[in-house]
Formats: structure tokens, C-alpha cells, sequence
């Protein structure tokens, strides 16, 4: 008897059942949320938010968003899952269903250069339904220009395609902010990387 292949699934919206149970009312904790630094780690602590949106322009309520950056001297986590006695893990993940306008958002604080990049920046794992491969992006600062110039990553995208990856500063009453959409398809689509 002959089989066929077993059909190809997508990675979500049932991966953030177990990974972002926040977002569905689970009352059991997360391994990883959106806190990458606790108010004791060193650096300038700021806030990352944004919507993902589909190729229609919708707000996608259950993808999920991971993040993994180094600290403030440049420095990534050896172990991102437990909190260091620094208080900054290094690690978030945030589902886009936990808020009630569809964003994510994570409390950090600005990373450092790293040792083999040139210019401050977070990685960005992007996971979604109807996506049978996650999507890989960066996040840059906007008040980082001189930096950014010198990022041989960055300076490798097309120059009209650059401004999807630059989260945008703003003071708020609660502190800095970085605001940053991750747009999947169309026009503004964000620049990802093949990794």
C-alpha cells in the first residue's frame, strides 16, 4: 500500500498555546515573557512596541514575537531563560493577542554593540499562522544614525527599504520608547533575513 507525504502544517497560531500562555489565560507562568531586563540591570531601560500586521493591513492577533539581544556593554546572556542575578535575561517573547490593540511590546533596556556588528540592535524571530518557516528580522535605533551607517548588515538592504527596520524613539510619561510595526507583506513590507 502506498502512502502519500503528510501534509505540511503551519507554526502557529497553536505554538503560543504553551509559549505565550498569557495571551490565552493559562494560569501557569511563561518560561519566557516580554520582561528581557528587570528595573536592576544596568542601561538606559526603555520599551519596544509594535503591531504586526498582515498583507491586507490587518493587525494579526496571535503571532508571536521572540527577541534575543545583549546587554548594555554588548554582551549576550549564557543562559537567556534564567534571570541573572543582573537582573537581564536577554530573552522575550510576546504574544500579540495579550493586548487588547494586537501589540507586543517588551521592557528592556538599550543593548550595546556587540563585538562582530557595528551599530546597537535586537534580533527578531517572527512566528505566525499560515507561515510554515518563522521569519528572521533586526531591530536598529533610530538615534543611532552614525552607527547604523557603519552596520554592514543594515548597509546591505536597500536604502528605501532601510526605515523597516528602524524602531522609532519616543518620550513617553512612563519613559523611552521604541515603536517599530512588522508588516509581513505589501508595500512596507519589513526586511527578513534568509539565516
Amino acid at each position: 500500500m502506498a502512502y502519500g507525504e503528510t501534509p505540511s502544517q503551519t507554526v502557529g497560531p497553536y505554538f503560543a498555546y504553551g509559549l505565550t500562555a498569557g495571551q490565552y489565560g493559562y494560569d501557569f507562568s511563561d518560561i519566557v515573557n516580554p520582561t528581557v531586563a528587570g528595573p536592576d540591570a544596568d542601561g538606559e531601560h526603555i520599551r519596544i512596541t509594535g503591531t504586526v500586521f498582515d498583507g491586507e493591513g490587518n493587525r494579526v492577533n496571535d503571532a508571536m514575537i521572540e527577541i534575543w539581544q545583549a546587554d548594555a556593554n554588548g554582551v549576550y546572556s549564557e543562559n537567556p531563560v534564567d534571570v541573572a542575578d543582573s537582573g537581564f535575561r536577554g530573552l522575550g517573547r510576546c504574544g500579540t493577542g495579550t493586548d487588547a490593540d494586537n501589540r507586543f511590546w517588551f521592557e528592556t533596556i538599550k543593548p550595546g554593540v556587540v563585538e562582530d556588528a557595528k551599530a546597537p540592535l535586537v534580533n527578531v524571530i517572527v512566528f505566525m499562522r499560515g507561515m510554515l518557516v518563522h521569519a528572521f528580522t533586526r531591530f536598529y535605533f533610530d538615534d543611532e544614525a552614525a552607527l547604523n551607517a557603519k552596520d554592514d548588515v543594515l548597509q546591505s538592504v536597500p536604502a528605501d527599504r532601510r526605515d523597516t527596520l528602524i524602531a522609532k524613539r519616543v518620550e513617553t510619561s512612563t519613559g523611552i520608547e521604541y515603536r517599530i510595526d512588522i508588516h509581513m507583506q505589501g508595500n512596507a513590507e519589513t526586511v527578513f533575513f534568509d539565516v
